[in-house]
């Protein structure tokens, strides 16, 4: 098993003010656990659901959505931070309750240069803090020994959300679920929990992420819920 030690990120004063904000909005402090979603199809499963929701910090991404009432359980019902892009397509959770829960805006190709747009989906006074591109992308690129600066290449969402669950809480238990590419890293379409589907974009290296995942799951205090 690899230790903790050897692979942990060094923890500067932003990535701290980052876990403590995240950490404000979770259901129970000290965070003991922290169960981070992808949005890959999920079947029925009370166990995997009631894992979710039984731990102190949710952390949910994109085109996410929740178990709701008179239907089969799969992904729980909690949402306590949300990573979430400019071109994400909103679901009917997205912004749901948005003032209860913390809003962390992805955007690591404005560092490549891409320009800046405003969803009209998005609430007119939605708060959201942007994650710090500085202090994250060049820590995920070297973890995940990509290019990413010379071929403007960006992480996932989802990956983007289980790092910083992973680095930004080492003590915690991570439960992990709804990532696809973990079993299937050379997928070439993403298909979705909400319906439908969309093409891998050409930016991201999935099989990187995979990779990578697939060792802190060595870790006895990370799990996959598939």
């Amino acid at each position: 098993m690899t230790l903790i030690a050897e692979r942990a990120v060094t923890i500067t004063e932003g990535l701290a003010y980052l876990r403590d904000l995240m950490a404000t909005y979770a259901k129970r402090t000290p965070v003991a656990s922290v169960a981070v979603l992808g949005n890959a199809p999920l079947g029925p499963s009370d166990v995997r659901a009631q894992a979710i929701d039984d731990s102190d910090l949710v952390i949910r991404v994109n085109s996410f959505v929740l178990d709701t009432p008179g239907e089969p359980r799969c992904q729980g019902s909690r949402a306590d931070v949300v990573i979430w892009n400019r071109i994400t397509r909103p679901t009917r959770f997205t912004f749901d309750r948005y003032r209860e829960r913390l809003y962390l805006l992805a955007e690591p190709m404005r560092f490549h240069g891409r320009p800046e747009v405003w969803p009209m989906s998005w609430p007119t006074d939605l708060g959201f803090v942007p994650l710090p591109n500085a202090e994250v992308l060049p820590r995920i690129g070297d973890e995940l020994d990509i290019p990413w600066r010379t071929q403007k290449l960006a992480p996932t969402t989802g990956f983007t959300a289980a790092w910083l669950a992973f680095h930004l809480f080492p003590e915690s238990e991570i439960r992990m679920s709804g990532f696809s590419f973990i079993d299937n890293p050379g997928q070439t379409e993403w298909v979705y929990q909400v319906g439908g589907s969309s093409p891998v974009a050409p930016e991201h290296r999935i099989e990187a992420e995979a990779r990578v995942m697939t060792d802190w799951l060595k870790e006895e205090r990370v799990s996959l819920w598939r």
